[in-house]
């Protein structure tokens, strides 16, 4: 799955209005999908843990299938860029 420049830049800022399970689980599916240095499973993480909690079913199966790449510790790194954006963006 590709996205344009375009499309990335529409769900960057989709997310200073107040983004919806889906946006976020968009963001989500960018870095779990991107080329180069949008490729990154720890942010790809954070988004779908954040979409998750807005009621995005799909993040969750998302979450939990890149989670299973991912160490302990990038787990970690996201689950803690997750409580941290909530706690400047809820």
């Amino acid at each position: 799955m590709a996205f344009t420049d375009v499309e990335v830049a529409e769900a960057h800022a989709a997310i200073e209005a107040g983004p919806s399970g889906e946006e976020l689980n968009k963001l989500g599916l960018i870095y779990s999908t991107g080329d180069g240095p949008m490729l990154d499973f720890i942010e790809a993480h954070k988004w779908f843990n954040l979409a998750a909690f807005k009621g995005c079913k799909a993040a969750k199966v998302y979450r939990s299938e890149l989670a299973s790449e991912m160490s302990s510790e990038e787990i970690a790194a996201a689950q803690r860029a997750a409580r941290q954006w909530l706690s400047g963006n809820a």
